[in-house]
């Protein structure tokens, strides 16, 4: 395993390069899925809105104005932010040992910070004055919902992290409960079904607020959603977040499946979980599990895959606004129904039964797929656009 892209570095290409300990494995490959699927949802959204499917928004702006205290104090706090943590976290000694740690932490450099602050400031104030006419103008542009991209992303990760730590904090309360603060501002701990309801809450309302059918924007993001997943997997897999399955006794019974695919001890892990490998010399990443167990995150990153290629490639077919949405509903609960019975989960004790609370998201979201496909030609009749493709 490795915890970040230092150790991917030192291990693979021999190269010692300290200030890659701040790139967290998981987080690297999160951040390549967001943008990929942000290229390929930019494209799809391309797509429809030649076909008519989506139209665009008008709204108005107005060019040639100074900047204002709004400006500057919003350009200045993110210059501070980035001065007192990233910028800090390389010349604070010591922090480099655990970046993660310290960026999560109280601890920054408040020199870096007010320095930044002020050039972020000035380079805000210089850019607008440079841009400044005696009289502003008034200019009316055309809004796609294609060149809400990058909008659509920021509030994806935004809310998707702040649902996943709420949905993880509640699946593990009593861990919770005895260090609260500590727990939010871990960046361990993110719980994938507490991240995409509030991300989709929080879309919901922005397409509303832009008068974009929200609907429509799921069809188009269903297969996209399911290659952002498994591509977030493979940080899973690469940092070992603990994100793995059970306890698999067995011996691997086909000769022609690598190892890897059956049982897995993953050393190094970036949770330090397990028990000390000899010889080590990672630092705080010196552990691996007693017992190897089911792979899961590799089992998502495949399927998912594979399902992300069905629904693209079957995308076309759908003239019914809903329904593909509708099908990534099932697809993705039933996925993740299944490969809960080997994952590592808390569970909960329900009239006898011990659903997890993925299990039990899931079951919602089969039961809501199954429901809206049926029922989507009724509810979107009067809102038909040309079919796809």
């Amino acid at each position: 395993m490795y915890p970040n892209l230092y150790y991917i570095f030192k291990d693979l290409f021999n190269v010692d390069l300290p200030f890659l300990k701040v790139v967290n494995s998981f987080g690297f490959f999160v951040a390549i899925a967001f943008l990929v699927s942000a290229w390929l949802l930019g494209k799809e959204l391309k797509r429809r809105e030649k076909l008519g499917v989506f139209t665009f928004n008008e709204t108005t702006i107005t060019i040639g104005k100074p900047a204002s205290m709004a400006d500057l104090l919003v350009n200045a706090f993110l210059g501070f932010t980035l001065g007192f943590k990233i910028i800090g976290v390389f010349i604070t000694e010591g922090a480099l040992e655990n970046p993660q740690a310290f960026i999560f932490s109280k601890e920054g450099n408040w020199g870096a910070g007010i320095l930044l602050a002020l050039f972020f400031a000035g380079l805000k104030w210089w850019e607008k004055n440079k841009e400044k006419l005696a009289k502003p103008e008034t200019r009316t542009l055309r809004i796609w919902p294609s060149d809400r991209v990058g909008d659509i992303t920021i509030i994806s990760a935004a809310g998707g992290f702040v649902g996943a730590k709420i949905f993880d904090n509640l699946e593990n309360w009593d861990r919770f409960i005895k260090d609260p603060i500590g727990n939010l501002l871990s960046p361990s701990g993110l719980t994938f079904y507490g991240g995409l309801i509030v991300a989709i809450l929080a879309l919901w309302y922005y397409f509303h607020k832009n008068n974009i059918s929200f609907i429509r924007v799921a069809d188009t993001t269903a297969p996209v959603l399911l290659l952002s997943y498994s591509m977030g997997r493979i940080g899973c897999q690469v940092a070992g977040d603990g994100d793995w399955g059970i306890y698999n006794p067995h011996v691997n019974p086909y000769s022609w499946l690598p190892d890897i695919l059956w049982s897995y001890d993953y050393p190094h892990n970036v949770n330090s979980e397990g028990v000390p490998m000899m010889n080590c010399d990672w630092g705080d990443y010196c552990n691996h599990l007693p017992a190897p167990v089911y792979p899961t995150p590799l089992y998502e990153i495949i399927i998912c895959f594979i399902l992300f290629l069905l629904l693209w490639s079957v995308r076309k077919r759908f003239t019914t606004t809903g329904r593909l949405f509708a099908v990534y509903l099932i697809l993705n609960g039933i996925e993740r129904f299944f490969i809960e019975k080997i994952r590592v989960n808390t569970e909960y004790d329900i009239f006898g039964f011990h659903p997890t609370q993925a299990e039990l998201i899931s079951s919602l979201l089969v039961i809501a797929g199954v429901v809206l496909y049926i029922y989507a030609p009724k509810i979107y009749a009067s809102k038909q656009k040309p079919a796809a493709g």
